[in-house]
């Protein structure tokens, strides 16, 4: 398929056809809407890696049960700033949204909060739920497990996942500032984009299954982490905080996410909110960043480089963009959408790179 072989379609058309497949797979409509809103979001603002790329496979997870449909939620507040929200393995989006709904109330009150959310299945992109701290005027820390996918520095088989590491600030009249970063060069789901689109991924990604560099996203064997040990370092961190530390699977334990679909993931994740109100003052951080902000947009630029920015301000370009021409969705993914298909089968029992196991 040509990179070209894409279909437009507005936000709120790819939101009614999210919505209307993953409950013909069995959600309810209230955690399908949540789905929608949060894949929409990320195919609105070019984060392709997780949008509607990701449909058929929480298609197929729903309708085989590994995602649970009606999960029993409890949240236990463990302290006046810390507390446990168990996700009875319910679709990721619902539980981390819910989640940082108790972070932000007790951070509001008590200056800070840590909420553990533990046995919830894939979340997403982070910056969905960090863009909610920074709405109710709070900074937001946010980190999840992922599949065994990566090889650690000096490796040659994986070990933890691609455990991603987000952050988001308000910034007074402004977007805020936000980043969501894989802790490996590229994230596995940048190469299902690349796989969709039948491009090559670049050499510094990936390993093939002979720890040897490759271009090939369907020859994955192994995710590099960023910058060699330092990235293997933040991976184990995201790993004890989110795993260990929680009490669910840790490393090479943590589930695939394709080996078993009618089972539950058992994932952990943590939300980080902090109350600039309760350290320097909200008046006083509101006037740091936005002068911050302010200088960083006033430096000189590198050579065939445009204004400096901010983590956020690209994606908001692209939303801006995309509103006004269509958001480009690849047009194999379209076909299934308005299918009246709910998936295909090709995920089950697949290996954490979604290939066939080989004996």
């Amino acid at each position: 398929m040509s990179n070209e072989a894409v279909v437009l379609v507005n936000k709120e058309e790819l939101h009614r056809l999210i919505k209307a497949k993953v409950m013909k797979a069995g959600l309810p409509e209230d955690h399908a809407q949540e789905v929608a809103n949060h894949l929409s979001y990320a195919d609105s603002r070019g984060v392709h890696s997780h949008g509607a790329v990701r449909v058929e496979y929480y298609a197929e997870r729903i309708a085989k049960g590994g995602s649970n449909a009606r999960p029993e939620f409890s949240f236990r507040q463990t302290g006046p700033c810390t507390g446990v929200y168990d996700g009875d393995n319910a679709v990721g989006m619902v539980v981390a949204r819910n989640g940082m709904i108790e972070a932000i109330r007790m951070a509001k009150e008590n200056g800070i909060a840590l909420v553990g959310m533990r046995r919830l299945g894939h979340c997403g992109t982070l910056s969905y739920f960090l863009r909610m701290a920074t709405e109710a005027n709070l900074i937001g820390m946010s980190m999840c497990q992922s599949d065994p996918m990566v090889v650690p520095y000096g490796s040659a088989e994986p070990y933890f996942g691609t455990n991603p590491i987000g952050f988001a600030a308000p910034v007074p009249g402004r977007s805020p500032i936000v980043f969501d970063m894989a802790t490996t060069v590229g994230a596995w789901g940048k190469i299902l984009d690349s796989r969709a689109k039948n491009k090559p991924i670049p050499p510094t990604w990936a390993v093939d299954r002979d720890g040897r560099p490759t271009t090939d996203p369907f020859a994955v064997g192994g995710l590099v982490a960023i910058a060699g040990a330092k990235g293997y370092g933040l991976m184990m961190m995201v790993d004890i905080l989110c795993g260990s530390m929680l009490g669910v699977p840790f490393g090479k334990h943590v589930s695939s996410m394709y080996a078993d679909l009618s089972a539950g993931r058992e994932l952990g994740q943590i939300h980080l909110v902090i109350n600039p109100e309760f350290f320097g003052g909200a008046e006083q951080f509101a006037n740091c960043i936005s002068a911050m902000v302010e200088e960083i947009h006033g430096l000189r630029p590198a050579e065939g480089c445009g204004q400096v920015l901010v983590p956020g301000e690209s994606s908001e370009a692209v939303a801006e963009r995309y509103a006004r021409n269509g958001i480009p969705i690849v047009k194999e993914i379209h076909d299934y959408l308005v299918s009246a298909d709910v998936h295909y089968d090709r995920y089950d029992g697949k290996t954490a790179f979604a290939s066939e196991v080989q004996d």
